[in-house]
């Protein structure tokens, strides 16, 4: 069999359409660029950029997006053989407004369906799933069918884990709960949320890790005080639980009771979009290496707060010295020449 991934992710991907001036609104904006975005894919560039071996599973339009996605896939370094593509669905496209420190509103446009939920379980290599060093899925890959269906199909493959002999095996749920994705209006809203409950506490079962901020924490477990959400975490499954905190830093439980918790770095943001996904690939990358609870939050925190600095989210992915000299520096700038 083939050397295992070190990170197998799984999910929502499409074209970021990003102005290229901050705090300019939409109607208003004259030039954009356009990059790879979907936070599982996000994660998959962070890992890689870290020097991990990493590849995707989702699905594009047959269409010069979905090219593009491939051919940025490559340049990053993600194995893209499981990317294959929907004829009747569009690649989605999503547009964001940059209003720093803390604004930065996004426009998905993925109708009449984002090909990323038409994954279907038949289609899955669940050997190269099950082998993964790090599997990660999201809570959106729960959100309609057959991808629902599917992600479970995965996470099923995965549990239950190894005995503690072999080699680590690591199972991450990133809640990445998007209300539009579930429902519409208030109502619709508060019906979604009861529904992903529900999806999400059967993935949670299957996950050693699980990793959320407040408003994801609460749709999972009805807690929003921190540390009363990652005890709820703990006793849905998962041996880990990070909660995300934004400015006020995070929070990691252990099941063994080891609890850190990490302030933010001090950093001047530019755009908060890409940040969480690049702590994901950070964290997939610090448990890889087997460090300590606390070294594996500093680093994602760190890394985090470096694309928060910065104008993209895949391109501004940090690499290790990055990461480290951030780290060294307790603080994180805008470097010139990090916008697009």
């Amino acid at each position: 069999m083939p050397e295992p991934y070190d990170v197998i992710t799984m999910g929502r991907i499409g074209v970021d359409i990003y102005p290229l001036q901050t705090g300019v609104p939409l109607a208003r904006a004259e030039t954009f660029g356009k990059f790879l975005g979907g936070s599982p894919s996000n994660v998959a560039v962070a890992a890689a950029r870290l020097g991990r071996r990493t590849a995707l599973i989702t699905r594009t339009g047959r269409d010069p997006f979905g090219d593009y996605l491939h051919q940025a896939l490559e340049e990053f370094g993600v194995d893209d053989r499981w990317v294959s593509a929907v004829p009747e669905y569009p690649t989605p496209v999503t547009f964001c407004e940059i209003f720093p420190p803390d604004h930065f509103p996004l426009y998905f446009y993925r109708q009449p369906k984002a090909p990323d939920l038409e994954i279907h379980s038949g289609e899955l290599d669940l050997d190269a799933v099950r082998a993964a060093r790090v599997f990660w899925m999201t809570g959106t890959g729960l959100c309609a069918e057959p991808s629902r269906t599917a992600t479970l199909a995965a996470l099923r493959a995965r549990s239950p884990a190894p005995d503690a002999s072999g080699p680590p095996r690591v199972t991450v749920f990133d809640l990445d709960w998007r209300p539009m994705f579930w429902g519409e209006g208030a109502a619709g809203e508060n019906a979604g949320a009861e529904t992903a409950r529900t999806h999400y506490r059967e993935a949670l079962t299957h996950a050693t890790v699980a990793v959320g901020n407040i408003d994801e924490c609460e749709i999972a477990t009805g807690e929003r005080e921190p540390h009363a959400a990652a005890r709820a975490l703990l006793g849905s499954g998962p041996e880990l639980a990070v909660v995300k905190q934004g400015p006020a830093g995070v929070l990691a439980v252990h099941r063994d009771g080891t609890t850190a918790e990490i302030p933010s770095l001090p950093v001047d943001v530019v755009n908060g979009l890409g940040a969480g996904d690049a702590f994901g690939g950070a964290l997939c990358h610090g448990l890889l290496a087997g460090w300590d609870t606390e070294h594996v939050m500093r680093y994602a925190n760190a890394a985090g707060a470096i694309v928060a600095s910065r104008l993209a989210c895949s391109s501004a992915m940090p690499f290790p010295h990055e990461v480290e000299q951030a780290l060294a520096d307790g603080f994180i700038g805008a470097p010139a020449g990090t916008a697009p």
